[in-house]
C-alpha cells in the first residue's frame, strides 16, 4: 500500500491569511504570534481557514481498504481506476498477520494473531489464483472486463487519485488512525498523516496530533 503526493496548494501561511484577511491584514512570512492563532482556530473549531490549503494524492490500497476511505467525501474529491476499462492481470493484497475477531462488536478484530501457515495458506494462495484464472478465462472467451471483474476479490489492488483541503484530510486521518479503526486503513491515514505533517507542520500540530 503506498500514497504518493502527486500536487500540494498552499502552506501554514495560507491558513494564517485567510484568517487574518477579516482584518484586512496579509503577512509574506510566518511570524511568531501565527502559530498562536493557528492553535485558536484550531482548538476553537474555526475550520474554514483550513479548507483553502489542497492537497493531490494518488494512492495504492486494496479494495477493502479504498471503500472504508472512499466514505469520506466532504471537501474530497475521488477519481479511481476503472475495471470496466482496465483489464490488466490484477494483484492482491495478502497479508502475513490475520487477526482474531474481537469481542467487543464494535472493533473489527483484535490484536491477537490467528496462525496461518502451510496448508491454510495454500488455500488462501489458491483461491487467489483461481480468481486470476476465471477472471483470464471470462476475458478470453470475449465477457466484457465490467463483468468479468465481479469474480475479483476484495483484496484485489485498486487505485485512485484523492484531492482535498487541508481540513478535511485532517478529518480523515483523526477518524482513521484511531486505535479503534481497521490496521489496514491506519496504514494508509497515517502516510496521508506524514505528509501533511511535513507540508503543514503547524496546522497539523494542532488539528491532528494534539
Amino acid at each position: 500500500m503506498n500514497v504518493e503526493l502527486i500536487d500540494s496548494m498552499g502552506s501554514d501561511l495560507t491558513v494564517v491569511n485567510a484568517a487574518r484577511v477579516s482584518f484586512n491584514k496579509h503577512h509574506t512570512e510566518l511570524e511568531d504570534s501565527d502559530e498562536k492563532l493557528i492553535a485558536y482556530l484550531a482548538k476553537h473549531g474555526h475550520w474554514t481557514p483550513f479548507g483553502h490549503p489542497h492537497l493531490q494524492f494518488r494512492i495504492s490500497a486494496p479494495i477493502f481498504v479504498a471503500r472504508q476511505l472512499v466514505k469520506h467525501q466532504v471537501g474530497l474529491v475521488w477519481n479511481e481506476i476503472s475495471r470496466r476499462y482496465v483489464d490488466s492481470v490484477p494483484e492482491f493484497y495478502i497479508t502475513d498477520k490475520w487477526r482474531k475477531r474481537a469481542t467487543n462488536k464494535k472493533q473489527g478484530s483484535s490484536d491477537d494473531l490467528v496462525p496461518i501457515e502451510g496448508k491454510d495458506y495454500d488455500y488462501i494462495q489458491t483461491a487467489h489464483m483461481a480468481c486470476v484464472d476465471t477472471y483470464s478465462h471470462l476475458l478470453s472467451l470475449g465477457v466484457a472486463p465490467e463483468q468479468a471483474r465481479m469474480v475479483l476479490p476484495l483484496s484485489t489492488y485498486t487505485e485512485w487519485y484523492w484531492t482535498g483541503s487541508l481540513y478535511a484530510f485532517a478529518r480523515v486521518c483523526k477518524l482513521r488512525m484511531s486505535s479503534d479503526a481497521q490496521e489496514e486503513t491506519r496504514t494508509i491515514a497515517a502516510q496521508i498523516s506524514s505528509i501533511e505533517k511535513r507540508k503543514f507542520p503547524i496546522s497539523w500540530k494542532y488539528l491532528v496530533d494534539e
